[in-house]
């Protein structure tokens, strides 16, 4: 196998080994507050909210340390490492403890942030200039297998289950454990590319060497065009808040849809999953033969997620979020099957810190909205998102 072949092999090997774990994290978070709700102990008193808001809380000020972590001991050890605490924090679930589950959800903020610096050095290592968006897209569309797999194992184990017992709950738990230290071992398959093309780890491991220490992401920061591109992905962070961590809970809260309710969380991630692939192949096309730029796609982006949002205000109830609903609660309701489509930027190494300090922040922050009530956090993402549309609407016309 040539050199260009190894490259490629090491971009699907590492897309795997994402795939699996985040079939198991993702499918975790979707799940995590409805399976706490169903937990019947007098000894543990978490929630899954709170939890998420650690997790990336965390994972945005981690950012800041994570190039030396991974500069010291190796982007293959950092992601296998970081690996095990997503793993481990998977597996506290199996019996869980309120002091283990918030100690469990730090490390994985501070793993998060280790993991993805180190998949950006992968990545960069293994393309160049003419294939780095070949094999970012490789990549991104690997991982977004990972919502449709683990959703769909959800909907078939949960499927007519009225309450989580703790049977279901350690079943799922377990095997989600195991899915997720899967990937955690092939990334040891990951080799390293051949010596002839070092001069791009090598360039990639000085980047990361003064990455921290320089002031680089002050400096990226304060430029225009990142401050008004910081609207747009900040956004990111409070949709991803929205459909990972509180759309799901609202699905299996809402008793109208009767024994279906718990396995519709799966079917739910699993069209925000589709979703995320056909957005993001439609949106692309429509981005690069489209004459008319960027206001196309941005328009085709505000209309998508108003009609989204506008199909949940009529089938969830505002209370979803905080406790589980009688028949009574809603009028007249639709199955919740308003899962939209987003559109999944491909991020390039050079921004990527500041982008997942950025978004991370907004969703620790986020993940508090649904202690308002659902209408309040669909009103503020319409705002929100109306904002950010503007703003790249007139981009192209500011000085």
């Amino acid at each position: 196998m040539g050199p260009d072949g190894k490259k490629l092999l090491n971009i699907v090997i590492l897309g795997f080994g994402f795939m699996f774990m985040f079939t198991a994290f993702q499918t975790c978070g979707n799940i995590e507050q409805t399976v706490i709700k169903s937990f019947n102990s007098t000894e543990f008193h978490g929630s899954g909210y709170t939890s998420m808001a650690i997790i990336y809380g965390v994972f945005s000020a981690s950012n800041l340390m994570a190039p030396s972590v991974v500069t010291l001991i190796g982007p293959q050890v950092s992601m296998f490492l970081s690996g095990i605490l997503y793993s481990g924090y998977i597996a506290m679930f199996i019996h869980p403890l309120t002091w283990s589950f918030y100690t469990a959800s730090v490390l994985v903020g501070v793993a998060a942030a280790v993991l993805w610096t180190a998949q950006g050095n992968v990545l960069a290592i293994n393309s160049t200039d003419r294939s780095i968006g070949r094999n970012s897209g490789i990549f991104w569309s690997l991982l977004q297998f990972s919502l449709f797999f683990g959703n769909l194992y959800i909907y078939c184990a949960w499927h007519g289950h009225v309450h989580i017992t703790d049977k279901d709950r350690r079943t799922v738990f377990i095997s989600l454990t195991v899915i997720s230290l899967v990937g955690c071992f092939l990334f040891f398959l990951i080799r390293k590319p051949d010596p002839e093309s070092s001069s791009g780890s090598e360039a990639t491991e000085s980047l990361l060497q003064t990455e921290s220490g320089d002031g680089s992401t002050d400096r990226i920061s304060v430029t225009k065009e990142m401050l008004l591109l910081s609207a747009s992905i900040g956004y990111t962070g409070l949709e991803l808040t929205f459909y990972s961590g509180v759309y799901g809970t609202c699905i299996g809260a809402m008793t109208r849809f009767g024994s279906d309710a718990k396995s519709l969380i799966g079917i739910s991630g699993i069209c925000i999953g589709l979703g995320e692939i056909i957005g993001g192949g439609v949106f692309g096309m429509l981005n690069k033969k489209n004459r008319f730029g960027r206001n196309p796609v941005v328009l085709l982006g505000l209309i998508t997620h108003f009609v989204a949002f506008f199909l949940i205000f009529l089938n969830i109830a505002s209370d979803a979020p905080l406790e589980p609903l009688p028949p009574a609660g809603q009028n007249h309701s639709m199955l919740p099957l308003s899962s939209y489509q987003r559109k999944q930027s491909l991020q390039t190494p050079h921004f990527q810190k500041v982008q997942q300090i950025t978004w991370s922040l907004l969703v620790s922050v986020g993940l508090y909205w649904s202690l308002l009530g659902l209408y309040w956090s669909l009103l503020f993402l319409l705002w929100i998102k109306m904002i950010v549309s503007v703003i790249l609407f007139i981009y192209p016309f500011m000085p």
